[in-house]
């Protein structure tokens, strides 16, 4: 994993790592809780090596060494039995020589002869009880141990240097190393599952995730709009809303496309739907319209038709009555707007519309649309559900794929991409539907620094004068070449 990567799960999931590190920390505090406390008392020893009684400094130097050297290995015989099972039997324990062992602990401090022995159990009294029978018994074991001879002087003399004394306060469960070491498996938990779920993640979050599933180009991100179900249009109800820009900024990648294909004939589908194909392609034909070039806006979905609902039109004869001759394109044809805009609706659902979408008859609308009309759009189905989109993929420029963040899976636009590229259709570019602001300022903020409201308006002005010039142009050309015929 990069850092970049490691960075992007401590982000999309800081909820779930603090979630972990809280219970963890509350388990450790439960725990603590539950368990019983335990007392530790304890007794230490001063163990000595005899010397003569005129002793010299050296005697007393080598008597220290040796004393030293003794003491580490009488660290074991505390938990023998031949120490424990006199105080078991002395103090009439209900215990074993094992586990007694376990509640006994010995340390001997550097370069030191003194033993300590403590003793660790559920009742404070009898801790203090068992360690000061322990150090006596002790004792008895090591000057038996040391004696040379029977009814000779132990070599060897241990003497207690302070008694075990009664604990007040229990020495364990220990609150706060419990709570810290659960908070930190709880926060090891909680980030390996960040990870996990990072990994197993799928979906599409933005251009990092198609980058990787496909080498088709960016061709604009469109930020989630809480207002869409109310209005749609919105380069039509707000052309200062800084989404209408997005669409715009869509646009003109767009037309860069176009002059590379060398048509302006798009279908405009997903993988999916709900992915955002029809709120997408209905504001792209209103941007581009903006510019004073003549659009055609199609609904080619004959399944789920939304394209009249969202541009305001009658829907009741469309395409499907162009393609089985019932209609001509000027009957069907519905001017949108003060632009150059014209919609053709889906008209009624047909039950073949795979057949239609690819017959003949709409191979001819779609050369006679291109011949009338700068740009084409074509409002398609989905492409994993139905083969339609696949179909008018063959018959134009190109397909633009919606992808919605946060909903589309990698996985689904992989297959989606590769459906086209099994009809040989072009994959003119992706477009990123419904993608979070991050921050409050958003795409406010991002457009607003860089434009202002009066540099959009200012450029939607230009844009306006652009298409009126180009218009004019188009009719004094006309006007020109009609007298030339005559």
């Amino acid at each position: 994993m990069e850092p970049s990567d490691l960075v992007k799960t401590l982000r999309k999931g800081w909820l779930v790592i603090l979630v972990g590190l809280l219970l963890g920390g509350a388990a450790g505090l439960g725990a603590t809780m539950v368990i019983a406390p335990e007392y530790t008392s304890a007794t230490k020893l001063f163990v000595a090596v005899r010397t003569g009684d005129a002793a010299s400094a050296s005697d007393v130097s080598q008597g220290n060494s040796a004393a030293q050297q003794k003491v580490r290995s009488y660290a074991d015989i505390v938990g023998t039995g031949s120490v424990l099972q006199p105080v078991i039997d002395e103090l009439a324990l209900d215990t074993t020589v094992a586990r007694l062992a376990r509640s006994v602990s010995t340390t001997i401090s550097t370069n030191t002869v003194v033993v300590t022995i403590a003793v660790s159990g559920p009742s404070a009294a009898e801790t203090a009880r068992v360690a000061d029978a322990v150090g006596a018994s002790f004792t008895k074991v090591v000057e038996r141990l040391e004696t040379p001879a029977p009814g000779a002087a132990s070599l060897v003399t241990v003497s207690p240097v302070q008694q075990a004394v009664v604990p007040t306060a229990p020495s364990g469960p220990n609150r706060n190393l419990n709570v810290a070491v659960g908070a930190i498996i709880g926060l090891i938990a909680g980030f390996g599952l960040a990870v996990l779920r990072s990994v197993m993640d799928t979906r599409v979050h933005g251009p990092r995730e198609i980058g990787a599933a496909t080498t088709a180009p960016m061709l604009g991100t469109i930020g989630a709009d809480p207002n869409i179900r109310k209005e749609p249009l919105i380069v039509r109800a707000d052309p200062r809303n800084p989404l209408a820009e997005a669409y715009r900024t869509l646009r003109t990648n767009l037309q860069f496309v176009d002059l590379a294909s060398g048509g302006g004939t798009f279908v405009v589908t997903s993988a999916m739907p709900a992915e955002g194909k029809t709120t997408t392609t209905a504001n792209l034909a209103v941007a581009l319209a903006e510019t004073g070039a003549k659009v055609v806006l199609v609904d080619a979905d004959l399944r789920r038709p939304r394209t009249a609902e969202v541009m305001g039109v009658e829907s009741a004869v469309g395409l499907t009555d162009l393609l089985i001759g019932r209609a001509e394109l000027d009957d069907v044809l519905q001017p949108w707007g003060h632009t150059a805009l014209s919609v053709l609706p889906a008209g009624r659902i047909p039950p073949n519309p795979s057949e239609l979408l690819g017959s003949p008859a709409m191979r001819a609308l779609l050369e006679l649309l291109s011949a009338q009309f700068d740009y084409v759009l074509l409002d398609a189905p989905p492409l994993l559900p139905v083969t339609d989109a696949a179909v008018l993929a063959q018959l134009t420029s190109g397909a633009v794929v919606v992808a919605a963040a946060r909903q589309s899976r990698t996985t689904q636009l992989r297959s989606a991409l590769d459906r086209l590229e099994r009809v040989d259709a072009r994959v003119l570019g992706i477009v990123l539907s419904k993608a979070p602001l991050r921050t409050r300022q958003g795409y406010t903020g991002a457009y607003g620094r860089y434009y202002g409201r009066d540099a959009e308006v200012l450029t939607d002005q230009r844009t306006e004068r652009r298409g009126r010039r180009q218009r004019d142009l188009e009719v004094t050309t006309s006007t020109d070449a009609a007298g030339v015929l005559r």
